[in-house]
């Protein structure tokens, strides 16, 4: 019995997996990651172009395997008019306004695109860009609504893409 004495003991829960909103931090954090990561490469010259892993079936003998893949993946910089780098960030299609109405961050170089883009990993993390990324959730989300036509079928709006 000395032994328990030694332990914390507490009364808890074990949670039915994760909230929508911590899966949504989580997929925004991980986009931020690939993208700091092919910024550290193109800082040093060097390539970057993460895998993912594919099943393909086998024409002849119809056996299924996994193979590593190389994803496209596209930079979220670019270079302005000014000769200044911009920086947006992206949640799927849509472009994710930082503050209201700011979509886009300027920078001077290659290694401020990299500390930006810590800044705002930080920032996702601890929360604070949640209801940014509900409000491009609901504008998705709204595009897939149902509406009735007048020959009674039901169709699917597709959002719109806003430059």
């Amino acid at each position: 019995m000395s032994g328990l004495n030694a332990l914390k003991l507490v009364t808890s829960r074990r949670q039915q997996g994760n909230s929508p909103q911590f899966a949504r931090r989580q997929k925004l954090s991980s986009k931020l990651d690939e993208q700091i990561q092919l910024a550290k490469a193109q800082q040093s010259g060097a390539e970057f172009s993460p895998v993912k892993i594919r099943t393909i079936k086998d024409e002849a003998t119809g056996e299924s395997r996994k193979v590593e893949v190389p994803k496209k993946l596209k930079a979220w910089w670019w270079t302005g008019e000014n000769g200044k780098l911009c920086i947006t960030v992206r949640y799927g299609a849509r472009t994710l306004e930082i503050v209201e109405g700011k979509n886009a961050i300027e920078t001077d170089s290659i290694a401020d695109v990299i500390t930006s883009l810590q800044v705002i990993r930080t920032a996702v993390d601890s929360g604070e860009l949640d209801k940014r990324i509900d409000a491009v959730m609901g504008a998705v989300k709204a595009g897939f609504s149902k509406e009735p036509t007048p020959s009674g079928r039901t169709t699917l709006k597709l959002p719109s893409k806003t430059a």
